[in-house]
């Protein structure tokens, strides 16, 4: 058995955590800069407020209805996505992190359990222990427990928790489950289907398996088999080593000179270093880009890249952010405004497994050494204590008008007590 734990419109309800008074109130949080409802609660999308609408589309429906207004706060969200796994992790044998809202549980070997009862208790202790309202399904497989658990977000009779492994149960729910909202089912796949007159996951599995594996690869095969009881998906609770990270960002406003653009660039080549060491790895190949406001049609357009590939595999962000500058130099046009711009490692290898040169004048034992020292002051006392000197000391320059405070991140922010006794 297996169960999804799905925290119920996630970043909403961590807003919602220290600021109760938006209980029962219209509550959305926007993307990077402010720009679409990423995040909705329940009040919220009866008011017709879709998920991705960018904000201007709907400054009329947010002012008449008085909709909570909230930046992305992914310090915050983050730190509460850990609290609600360390809770998940007390409950279950084995945990699959599956995204920063979503986490499945390895149940096997408690079939003698109330797996029912476990649910709504697992529901319960998270919202006692972080106050996230999590909805918990399990099932035979992990694509039935991902319906499962979307029952739990509209039936709130179930108590957060629901047990789906009753054949009866489950012909009843499959006629109700759109086939894109089925798990591993893209927007392709779900076209095609369509087209075919195929539009329930009911539907789906009256398809002959020759048919649908010809048409949707294996990947199909094993979804047409996991909404039958059939579990083809493995559980891994080890995350495995990224083959490539990337990290970048668009511009509150349009850059246009090149010290505040590298200084920008700098702080992303930082940041993606740091991933790379925290998973124990390093990099032969490192991409830049950059490009200008593709909906500004009447200035000058640029999307360039330079891909960048060293001798030795490595890890040290001096050394990738000397070469990422270099090449941000020739990218860099007078007169061009910049909007977006990122870095890309690749070409990503174990730590222990770079091969050396005999050619090779960097001292890499001190390189090494330096990056160390640099991670443990920069976990312990917060990130940027120590960084280099042509990073940006402003941070990422992003339109965050509506931001709450990071009340589990930062000392400041910290909520105060108040008692009267």
């Amino acid at each position: 058995m297996f169960a999804l734990a799905d925290c119920n419109n996630f970043f909403v309800s961590c807003e919602r955590v220290f600021n109760p008074g938006l209980n029962g109130c219209p509550v959305i949080v926007l993307s990077n800069n402010d720009g679409c409802a990423v995040s909705r609660s329940n009040e919220a999308k009866a008011l017709g407020i879709k998920m991705g609408v960018p904000l201007y589309q709907i400054r009329d429906i947010v002012e008449k209805h008085n909709v909570a207004v909230f930046s992305s706060n992914f310090a915050l969200y983050g730190d509460m996505s850990r609290r609600v796994h360390l809770t998940l992790r007390q409950l279950a044998p084995a945990i699959e992190i599956y995204s920063i809202d979503e986490a499945f549980l390895d149940l096997r070997g408690m079939e003698r359990t109330d797996l029912d009862a476990f649910a709504k208790k697992a529901s319960a202790l998270c919202l006692k222990n972080t106050g996230i309202p999590v909805s918990i399904g399990v099932a035979p497989t992990k694509t039935l427990a991902k319906i499962a658990s979307k029952t739990c977000k509209n039936r709130p009779e179930l108590q957060g928790g629901y047990f789906l492994y009753k054949q009866e149960e489950i012909d009843r729910i499959l006629p109700t489950v759109p086939v894109e909202d089925i798990w591993g089912i893209g927007r392709r796949f779900s076209k095609m289907l369509h087209s075919y007159g195929v539009k329930t996951a009911a539907g789906f599995i009256q398809l002959p398996p020759d048919w649908v594996q010809k048409q949707m690869s294996i990947t199909g095969l094993r979804t047409w088999k996991e909404l039958q009881g059939e579990s083809c998906i493995d559980f891994s609770d080890h995350v495995p080593p990224k083959k490539q990270i990337c990290i970048s960002r668009s511009f509150a406003r349009e850059i246009t000179d090149y010290v505040k653009l590298s200084e920008q660039v700098s702080l992303f080549t930082a940041m993606v270093c740091e991933k790379l060491r925290r998973q124990h790895s390093a990099a032969y190949q490192v991409i830049v880009f950059v490009l200008t406001n593709r909906f500004k049609a009447n200035v000058p357009q640029q999307y360039e890249s330079r891909l960048i590939t060293f001798p030795v595999a490595s890890s040290s962000t001096l050394e990738i952010n000397r070469a990422v500058l270099k090449e941000l130099s020739f990218l860099f046009r007078k007169g061009y405004a910049y909007k977006k711009a990122g870095v890309i490692l690749t070409g990503i290898i174990p730590g222990n497994a770079v091969q050396l040169s005999l050619y090779d004048t960097t001292d890499r034992l001190k390189h090494a050494r330096l990056m160390q020292v640099m991670d443990q002051v920069n976990t312990r006392i917060g990130r940027g204590t120590l960084a280099m000197a042509t990073e940006s000391a402003e941070g990422i320059k992003m339109n965050r008008q509506h931001l709450s405070p990071q009340y589990t991140t930062r000392w400041s922010d910290i909520p105060v007590v108040k008692s009267s006794g």
